[in-house]
């Protein structure tokens, strides 16, 4: 079956038109050449018998001149008198002829001689020849005066009233679909986190419509509660680094040097952990969509991780310019580069865009993340020392972003074994 609406509504339009046309053609127009048929032949095997009772009846003394005349003008045959030859052999039969058979049988039913008819030699004539005591009788008949030959005419009345319908329906299912493919662009533009295109409105059938409707208030519903979920993050992480701010001035203000390097080292944990948080938010935060250059992005990497000692290796195919939200799709890269920089000596990102597809490989040297822990590190503040060594200033929140990010594009994130020993991270989002 084909996979798309279009086509399937087209088969359910057609379909049902050609099998009724088939079984229609089937039974119908069978009964009718076969009673069209049975009744021309009959009709001419009696103008047939006819001329033999003439020619039996009235001796030869004019060579059957009447009789030849009365064939022609009258019964629309032309006749000749053969000398009593045998007669030819049976000639070659078509695979599907009601002709053949029909007016062989009342041939045989109504004048009872030995025959021999050709249906196949000319489109348009019949031959018949017809063993007689001392002589042979030859005829020439049309086939219209035997054979039902205008039923092609409903056929192609059938045939083109069909196309005819067929034109008309076609534009008027393509017009029932363009709603339905209409929606599906605006879903999936929000599933990209771009902005619903301009020219959406819910149109066509009522359920379409109702489904239109149902769409972009349930878009409204979940940008409410992101917006609603970020001020609440915010305003939080907000009042807990005043109250931190005020915590230090109050440590500053103490007389005990020991007590103020614990608590401001427990100070800063917060500090850093609430930073994590505002990060996180505005990673939900709304943003319209951009162009980011890629080239431009590795080449400040690639400056960044100089000055820290670490040797970047960047190859970039295809366009370097995309369309995706720029501050958080370069929040999301920072996070998966950064995080091979601060574990690994070497690494390697490879960035492949092709028509409608980025694909982001950044491979690296250094301790990796064990296959049974690689889905646990995407979750919120999940730390894993065993797998790195982790500084004090990581909150777990990294590659939690950066899977959000990647799935707010409509992409994703997975992890891997890497070719260089340490972990592979490929990064996919459609551009």
């Amino acid at each position: 079956m084909p996979k798309r609406l279009y086509a399937r509504s087209l088969l359910i339009v057609i379909t049902p038109m050609i099998l009724l046309q088939s079984v229609v053609t089937l039974v119908f127009m069978e009964r009718h050449w076969q009673t069209v048929t049975q009744r021309l032949s009959t009709a001419t095997t009696r103008d047939l018998a006819a001329i033999i009772d003439m020619i039996e009846t009235y001796p030869a003394d004019d060579d059957y001149a009447n009789v030849i005349r009365i064939a022609q003008e009258r019964l629309s045959m032309k006749i000749d008198i053969l000398p009593p030859d045998p007669l030819p052999p049976p000639g070659r039969k078509p695979f599907f002829s009601i002709l053949d058979q029909i007016l062989s049988a009342e041939i045989t039913r109504r004048i009872n001689r030995p025959f021999w008819i050709d249906t196949v030699g000319d489109s348009d004539v019949l031959e018949v020849r017809i063993q007689l005591d001392d002589k042979v009788l030859r005829a020439f008949i049309r086939r219209s005066l035997a054979y039902a030959s205008n039923t092609h005419i409903f056929l192609v009345w059938m045939v083109g009233t069909s196309l005819v319908l067929l034109m008309i329906a076609i534009p008027f299912l393509r017009n029932q679909i363009k709603p339905i493919l209409k929606l599906a662009e605006a879903a999936e533009s929000f599933g990209k986190g771009r902005p619903m295109p301009p020219d959406f409105r819910p149109r066509g059938a009522e359920e379409v419509r109702r489904a239109g409707f149902a769409f972009i208030q349930m878009r409204e519903r979940i940008e409410r509660q992101i917006e609603q979920r970020t001020a609440m993050l915010t305003g939080v992480s907000h009042d807990l680094r005043t109250i931190l701010t005020r915590f230090k001035l109050q440590l500053a203000l103490s007389g005990s040097k020991r007590d103020v390097g614990a608590l401001n080292r427990d100070i800063d944990d917060m500090q850093s952990m609430l930073e994590g948080y505002l990060e996180f938010a505005r990673g939900e935060a709304a943003e319209d969509p951009g162009r980011f250059d890629l080239a431009a992005y590795f080449d400040k990497l690639a400056q960044e991780a100089k000055l820290h000692g670490r040797t970047l290796a960047t190859t970039l195919t295809g366009d370097p310019t995309i369309h995706v939200r720029p501050n958080a799709f370069s929040r999301l890269l920072a996070n998966v580069i950064g995080n091979s920089l601060r574990y690994a000596m070497n690494v390697k990102v490879e960035a492949i865009h092709t028509r409608g597809s980025l694909t982001v490989i950044v491979d690296d040297d250094g301790p990796g993340i064990p296959a049974s822990s690689r889905e646990d590190v995407f979750k919120p503040f999940v730390r894993l020392d065993e797998a790195r060594n982790l500084d004090a200033s990581g909150t777990g929140l990294g590659l939690a972003i950066a899977r959000d990010v990647a799935r707010s594009h409509g992409g994703d994130i997975t992890l891997d074994d890497s070719p260089m020993g340490g972990l592979r991270a490929i990064v996919r989002v459609p551009a």
